[in-house]
C-alpha cells in the first residue's frame, strides 16, 4: 500500500506541479509524516491549519491521528474508484498518512467576497463577476473551470514596483508559441507601476498607436472559461476586478455570453442585429452627407422633398449638421458614464431631450437629424464590448470627413481603408479578422501539431 500511495502521489505531481496555485506540502513529527495536495486558490487554508496542521503536532502516536481524520465530518477514505486529480480540482484536499490516504473537504467559501457583473449583463446565465482579489478570481475560475490541465502560473514585471502577472492556459489546448509570445512581451514591460489589466494591454500591444482592441478585457468567469477551452490565455493581476483575455479577434468582441444561453435561431438573429447596429452607427451618418450633399437623386422625390423641407433654414452645411450632433451625442454619453449612478440616467435623458427639441426649433438642425443621431446611438450601444464600442465611434469620424470632401466615393474610399486596416491587424499573431478561434479550428490544431 505504500508504494501505491507514493505512487499517486507523483502521479499527482506530475499532473499539478506546474501550478503555482497548486501545493504540495510535507509535514514530520517524531513518530511519522503526512503529504498533503490540494489547491490553495480552492480551498480555505486556515481550516487546514486548524484541523490538520495543530491536531497533528498535538496527537501523539500514528493510530491517534488517524483516528482523529476519519472522525472529521465531510472526510472519507480514498478507494479505488475515486478519481483523486477531479476531487483536488473540485476543491477537496488529499491527505497521504502513511498507508492511508484521505480526501477532506476544506472548500473556501467566496459568496461574501464575489461582485455582481455591471458591464457585460446577460437575462439568462450566471450574474457574478470577478472581485479585485486574484484569490478569489482564480477560486472562481477554478470552479467554472474544473480541467486538471489548466494551468497557473507567475512572472514579475520588471516595473517601478513590481507587479505580479498570473498567467492561466489550458495545456491542452492552447498554442505554446502564442503562449511564449505573451510571456516575452509581458518580460519587456518597463517603466511605472501597473494599475489595471487595461493598462497592460496597452503595454503589450507592440503597435503603440491602434484603433481596434487586440486582446479583450472581461468581467466574466464563464467567458473566462469559455476562452480558456478555446486554447486563449488569460492574464490577471491583483487589485482590479478585470482580466486580460489573448488574443482576441474581430469576432470574439460582436459576441456576448448570452448567445451561448440562448437558442441557436435567437442567438443568430442577435448576432446579425448586432452586424446590423454595426453598419448603421458606422455608415449612416456618412451616408446622410454623401447623399444630401453630392447625389440628392438617388432618393425617391417624396423622400428628398421631406429632407430638404426638415432643413429649410438650418444655416450651414449637412456635414456640419451632421458632426454637431454627433459630438453633442458624445458628450451626453460621457456625461452619463461621469455622472453618479443615481442620477446619470434621468439627467442625460431629460437633457436630451431638451437639447434636441431646443436644437429644432432653433433651426440649428433638421428633424430627421434628430432621428438620424438617435439611430446611429442606439446601434452602437449593441455592441456588447465596450472597447469596440468606443473604436467605432471614432472610425465613423474618419468616414465622416472622406465622405465630405468626396461624397459617395470617399465613403466607400473610407469603408475600404478600414478593412485593409483590419486585415493588416494581427492579435499575438493571429489574424484579426478570423471568423473563429476555437479548439477545433483545423489550422489552430495543425499550429498545435508543430509547436510540440
Amino acid at each position: 500500500m505504500y508504494w501505491k500511495s507514493k505512487a499517486l502521489y507523483e502521479a499527482l505531481w506530475d499532473e499539478f506541479h506546474l501550478s503555482k496555485d497548486a501545493v504540495f506540502q510535507t509535514s514530520k513529527n517524531m513518530h511519522h509524516e503526512i503529504q498533503l495536495v490540494y489547491f490553495k486558490s480552492l480551498t480555505d487554508e486556515t481550516k487546514i491549519q486548524a484541523i490538520i496542521f495543530k491536531p497533528f503536532y498535538e496527537l501523539d502516536g500514528d493510530d491517534g491521528f488517524s483516528r482523529y481524520i476519519r472522525s472529521l465530518p465531510n472526510t472519507s477514505a480514498f478507494r479505488e474508484t475515486d478519481d483523486l486529480r477531479k476531487k483536488i480540482i473540485e476543491g477537496n484536499l488529499v491527505l497521504f498518512c502513511g498507508q492511508q490516504i484521505y480526501i477532506l473537504d476544506v472548500k473556501k467559501a467566496v459568496n461574501n467576497t464575489v461582485r455582481e457583473s455591471t458591464i457585460e449583463t446577460v437575462i439568462q446565465g450566471p450574474q457574478f463577476g470577478f472581485s479585485e482579489n486574484v484569490e478569489v478570481n482564480l477560486n472562481l475560475i477554478r470552479h467554472r473551470y474544473r480541467q486538471s490541465t489548466l494551468m497557473v502560473e507567475t512572472q514579475v514585471l520588471e516595473i517601478d514596483i513590481p507587479e505580479t502577472v498570473y498567467i492561466l492556459y489550458d495545456s491542452q489546448y492552447v498554442n505554446r508559441d502564442r503562449l511564449q509570445e505573451i510571456k516575452n512581451r509581458l518580460s519587456q514591460i518597463k517603466g511605472k507601476s501597473l494599475q489595471a489589466v487595461g493598462e497592460l494591454e496597452q503595454r503589450l500591444n507592440k503597435q503603440k498607436i491602434t484603433l481596434f482592441p487586440t486582446s479583450m478585457i472581461t468581467e466574466r468567469p464563464d467567458r473566462v472559461a469559455l476562452n480558456l477551452a478555446q486554447g486563449k490565455v488569460v492574464l490577471m493581476i491583483n487589485g482590479t476586478p478585470f482580466v486580460l483575455l489573448a488574443p482576441a479577434v474581430f469576432y470574439d468582441f460582436m459576441s456576448s455570453m448570452e448567445d451561448i444561453y440562448q437558442s441557436w435561431g435567437v442567438s443568430r438573429f442577435i448576432i446579425a442585429l448586432r452586424y446590423l447596429g454595426l453598419s448603421i452607427s458606422l455608415v449612416l451618418p456618412s451616408l446622410y452627407v454623401g447623399v444630401t450633399s453630392f447625389n440628392p437623386e438617388l432618393f425617391q422625390v417624396q423622400l428628398a422633398l421631406s429632407i430638404a423641407g426638415s432643413r429649410v433654414g438650418v444655416p450651414y452645411p449637412s456635414y456640419l449638421e451632421v458632426l454637431f450632433m454627433l459630438i453633442m451625442m458624445e458628450l451626453l454619453t460621457e456625461a452619463s458614464i461621469r455622472l453618479p449612478k443615481t442620477i446619470g440616467s434621468t439627467a442625460t435623458t431629460v437633457g436630451g431631450l431638451i437639447l434636441g427639441q431646443a436644437a429644432t426649433e432653433a433651426g440649428l438642425v433638421s428633424n430627421i437629424m434628430i432621428i438620424l443621431v438617435a439611430a446611429v446611438a442606439i446601434s452602437n450601444f449593441v455592441i456588447p464590448i465596450n472597447a469596440m464600442g468606443f473604436s467605432l465611434r471614432v472610425s465613423k469620424y474618419f468616414v465622416l470627413l472622406l465622405t465630405t470632401w468626396y461624397g459617395l466615393v470617399g465613403l466607400m474610399a473610407g469603408m475600404l481603408l478600414l478593412f485593409g486596416y483590419l486585415c493588416k491587424l494581427d492579435s499575438f499573431g493571429q489574424p484579426y479578422l478570423r471568423l473563429f478561434l476555437g479548439s477545433n479550428d483545423k489550422d489552430l490544431l495543425n499550429e498545435k501539431e508543430n509547436a510540440s
